[in-house]
């Protein structure tokens, strides 16, 4: 898709986010965007022993699901905010119930009041394609978690592809290569629900059957395991929880070909938005601005036509699985 690259949207966010130099707080930064740290440098393995095992020097991470668990892995430190990335492959053929994350989170330490920026990928039966969820949860929000789903351009399984999250005081901006594929804005009205206290990157990949594909209808089936995950160029660009705060520019604002690039693939691409959920939220959030194109989704807030945004994936399939 259209739009501008990723390093020239790196430069961008360094420009417009940048975290005090290294003088003012006496620690080195964490590198410059587009530098990845190698997992011992910047990650701890949280759970799965042997499936989780590093490649490349430690510059590339497989975490696996099977029948004894999963994985997964996060950030040494905290962040308050910054932009955070990783080339991502999924694991191919029968994934129905498999559930691979990357996301921000702080829920070990705000048990109750947590904030959360997640992209959810959730597997599939043969055949048909992962889709990608995005939440985002604040002050303990889960009630109201904001989710939207989206279908891809490309098989997510074939090769890497980047995922990235801009978080800043703000606007949270969702990215897959060069595309962003979601905005939020902070508003007024959020209140404490626009994530806001320091959040660790994590990294897993879990049994999700009782929900993930079609509600729960499709469970993992252990017998196309072990499932693998592979993760490279984990990339942290962020401002250290415990530092001062960045010198962030509030009046920041995507560039006019980004936000065309990403209409065009909420356009095509989305198959599920909160904010046309009207079953879920009779009045809609008071940070959704629904207009004509609410007509394309159903009362459940699902797409009404979720095989043409399928684009040059299409298949000759009915249209690919909802998952609640």
């Amino acid at each position: 898709m259209a739009a501008a690259s990723f390093p020239a949207f790196l430069a961008a966010f360094v420009a417009a986010a940048a975290c005090l130099s290294p003088a003012a707080t006496g620690e080195p930064l964490p590198p410059a965007p587009g530098t990845p740290l190698s997992f011992g440098e910047g990650y701890t393995q949280l759970f799965g022993d042997s499936n989780l095992a590093l490649h490349g020097d430690g510059t590339r991470v497989h975490i696996t699901l099977d029948e004894r668990t999963g994985a997964g892995f996060a950030s040494q430190g905290a962040y308050l905010h910054g932009l955070f990335s990783a080339r991502i492959k999924l694991p191919a053929d029968h994934t129905a119930g498999v559930v691979v994350a990357f996301y921000m989170s702080n829920g070990d330490v705000y048990e109750r009041t947590h904030d959360e920026l997640d992209f959810e990928f959730l597997g599939n039966v043969r055949g048909r394609e992962w889709r990608v969820q995005t939440n985002v949860y604040g002050n303990g929000s889960t009630a109201a978690g904001r989710e939207e789903r989206y279908g891809l351009w490309f098989d997510p399984t074939e090769d890497f592809h980047r995922y990235a999250i801009l978080w800043t005081r703000n606007r949270i901006i969702f990215y897959v290569d060069e595309t962003p594929i979601r905005e939020v804005v902070r508003t007024e009205s959020m209140g404490a629900q626009f994530p806001s206290k320091p959040m660790s990157l994590y990294a897993t990949i879990w049994d999700g059957s009782s929900w993930a594909t079609s509600g729960g209808r499709y469970k993992v089936d252990y017998k196309y395991a072990p499932y693998v995950a592979e993760f490279a160029d984990l990339a942290l660009r962020g401002c250290a929880a415990g530092r001062r705060p960045c010198n962030e520019d509030p009046a920041a604002a995507m560039p006019p070909a980004q936000r065309s690039a990403m209409e065009a693939f909420r356009a095509r691409y989305m198959t599920y938005g909160y904010c046309y959920d009207r079953l879920r939220y009779p009045a809609p959030l008071p940070e959704c601005s629904v207009g004509p194109e609410a007509a394309a989704f159903l009362p459940s807030g699902d797409a009404r036509a979720a095989s043409r945004r399928r684009g040059r994936r299409h298949r000759t399939r009915g249209g690919a699985d909802s998952a609640v």
